[in-house]
């Protein structure tokens, strides 16, 4: 079939792409709306001057079916606003209302240009069939990534047109139903190519999205993406659940210095995978620099026990081109709200923890206990220490 091919490569989009293509759909409602007062402005006319009762209930029809879109498209940016995320089952049911109304007012046209062809008032008749085909215009542009969509659209709002012209036995009729049937396959060649064009482009931007937020050695976040996502994690209304956890490899010079950089930069890649396969899916694994990473948790329940997960898994020897090396690792840990509410206070207490955990030969230091130091010290209560 024409759509096969087309249909495949939309099943074969990431999420991203796909949320990115339904959240497209409901970009706008001025399509919608432009429909609707157009129909109503040329329904009002034709009531006028033929008294057709059909053309009026048409005309009511198609007010109805574009209240009913809007309230779905505002429906549908609603739910984007809620905290819970949508994910592809959910937004598939968003995807098949949008083309159910779409389909709806592209028959209701239809049958209204069709109408407009059997009263016999040819400016009547130019002003609706002119309505069906700026909105066959809309949908190549706007449903060219649903194909079969854009199909179901083109021959509900051509099919009643073509079939009544079809069924007057003059020329002219048989000519404007011609035209209409080749409007509509040149209508299907467009919906091809830009459904082609429009995935190809969609992709290669995430491409180049993911290739800027990723470190090119390890495969990990960069530090650009810390700098973006965890502020927006700690706005999100979450903050108490998230831990910073601040990693600096041990040994790590040394090993660097006497099996060479391309070992170096495998035992790198091996601790990034370590760390992946230690995060949460929402977790974040950050490089910083060097041998530097950050993992972010989420939903840190217990942040110390991840922090004892880490020093094992990275503590573990390396075997890289037959030779086995060890490492180890400081960590600093850093949990919001009680070690910090922003950005700069969890990274700076997640280091200084790091950096005091290094100090003592590896394994993990809590924020917390270098901040219940620091305030029985000075001479504070405990509870004054809680972080900025």
């Amino acid at each position: 079939m024409l759509f096969n091919r087309m249909e495949s490569g939309r099943a074969s989009i990431s999420d991203a792409v796909y949320m990115e293509v339904i959240t497209g759909l409901h970009g706008t409602t001025i399509p919608t709306i432009l429909a609707a007062v157009c129909q109503v402005m040329v329904g009002a006319i034709t009531t006028y001057e033929t008294g057709d009762a059909v053309t009026a209930a048409l005309t009511v029809a198609g007010v109805v079916v574009a209240m009913i879109r809007l309230s779905e498209i505002a429906a549908f940016r609603r739910r984007l606003t809620q905290p819970s995320r949508l994910d592809r089952a959910e937004a598939a049911r968003w995807e098949r209302r949008y083309i159910a109304g779409t389909v709806i007012t592209a028959l209701v046209l239809g049958v209204f240009a069709a109408r407009s062809i059997v009263l016999g008032d040819a400016l009547c008749c130019v002003m609706a069939v002119g309505i069906g085909f700026g909105f066959g215009a809309g949908v190549v542009a706007r449903l060219a990534l649903r194909p079969v969509a854009a199909l179901l659209d083109l021959v509900a709002i051509a099919a009643p047109a073509a079939i009544v012209t079809f069924m007057q036995p003059d020329l002219r009729h048989v000519g404007l139903g011609l035209l209409i049937l080749m409007y509509v396959a040149a209508s299907f060649e467009m919906v091809r190519l830009s459904f082609n064009a429009s995935i190809s482009q969609i992709t290669l931007k995430r491409q180049f999205e993911r290739l800027a937020r990723s470190d090119s050695m390890t495969g990990v976040f960069n530090r650009s993406v810390l700098a973006e996502d965890l502020p927006r994690m700690l706005a999100d209304g979450n903050s108490s659940m998230i831990a910073v956890h601040a990693l600096d490899l041990d040994r790590f010079k040394e090993a660097n210095d006497r099996f060479g950089h391309p070992v170096g930069d495998a035992l790198l890649k091996q601790v990034a995978g370590r760390l992946k396969a230690l995060a949460a899916a929402h977790d974040l694994v950050v490089r910083m620099g060097g041998d530097e990473f950050i993992l972010v948790q989420r939903a840190a329940t217990d942040a110390e026990a991840m922090a004892r997960r880490i020093v094992q898994s990275l503590s573990a020897p390396y075997h890289v081109d037959g030779q086995v090396i060890g490492l180890g690792v400081s960590v600093g840990v850093a949990v919001a709200p009680q070690d910090g509410r922003t950005v700069e206070g969890l990274l700076s207490r997640s280091d200084r923890a790091m950096y005091r955990a290094k100090q003592d030969g590896g394994g993990y230091v809590l924020a917390r206990e270098l901040r219940t130091a620091d305030m029985r010290a000075s001479g504070k209560p405990v509870a004054a220490g809680l972080a900025a």
